[in-house]
């Protein structure tokens, strides 16, 4: 497991009334008095080395995160160190809200790249569900898409084939990403290795090195040292029989 290197940053820079994150169009507008709670549910922001562990199974963290930059992943250990990546982090997305309500994480979260985190007190979630409804609703929709994400995932590792299965994988993940107004309008370049692959798709890394040749060679997408770029994301979603998430416009704590 990685050791933790993150790292408090003085002062904010990024005003919640300023954030880069809200004007995406993948995003709703908040109003006044929302945006003045959450700029002081806010308590400043923490920047993440690539590698370090932001978030570790089993333990109790006084704080939850929005990801304002950078990628990560979401995983569990079995005892003799076997990986399952369950899902991936980008911008706009909530961390730690499952050690919010369970009392103590049941996964943990590793940095992808370089990230800067927005950072709330959990004790404070309590006012958010009393005194604001809207938001309370956001964190709903918020816990209710992860649900649906994972459901697809299932699916995904129970019924479709390994080719299928990193067609869909990665298509999955470009389309998150072009929501969160990652890359803009050049292609996706996702900064994963086929190790990530392998232990989000439960294959061995000969079988994934082997499914990545395969979607390489239909020009799908190209890989390099520093990740995977997407070329054809129809192609991708058309081969992995998935018509993408269609999403309305979602909440950003």
């Amino acid at each position: 497991m990685s050791s933790q290197s993150a790292r408090p940053v003085a002062s904010r820079q990024y005003p919640c009334e300023k954030c880069p994150l809200r004007p995406l169009p993948a995003f709703r507008e908040f109003d006044k008095q929302e945006l003045s709670f959450i700029s002081t549910f806010k308590r400043g922001e923490l920047a993440v080395d690539k590698g370090a562990t932001v978030l570790v199974e089993g333990s109790h963290s006084a704080h939850l995160y929005t990801v304002l930059s950078g990628w990560a992943f979401r995983y569990k250990l079995l005892p003799d160190g076997r990986r399952q990546i369950l899902n991936f982090s980008m911008p706009g997305d909530l961390i730690g809200l499952q050690g919010s309500l369970m009392g103590e994480m049941q996964h943990s979260v590793e940095a992808l790249s370089p990230m800067l985190l927005c950072v709330f007190e959990r004790e404070q979630l309590q006012e958010l569900y009393r005194n604001h409804p809207g938001l309370a609703y956001d964190i709903t929709w918020i816990a209710s898409r992860e649900e649906r994400m994972l459901d697809e995932n299932l699916l995904s590792i129970g019924r479709r084939t390994a080719l299928e299965r990193a067609a869909y994988l990665i298509a999955f993940i470009a389309s998150r990403a072009r929501g969160a107004g990652l890359n803009g309008k050049t292609p996706v370049q996702i900064p994963i290795t086929q190790q990530h692959i392998a232990d989000t798709l439960g294959l061995s890394l000969v079988h994934t090195n082997k499914t990545i040749r395969k979607l390489m060679d239909r020009k799908l997408v190209l890989w390099r040292d520093g990740g995977c770029e997407v070329i054809d994301y129809d192609g991708l979603k058309k081969l992995a029989r998935w018509e993408g998430l269609g999403e309305e416009r979602r909440p950003l704590i």
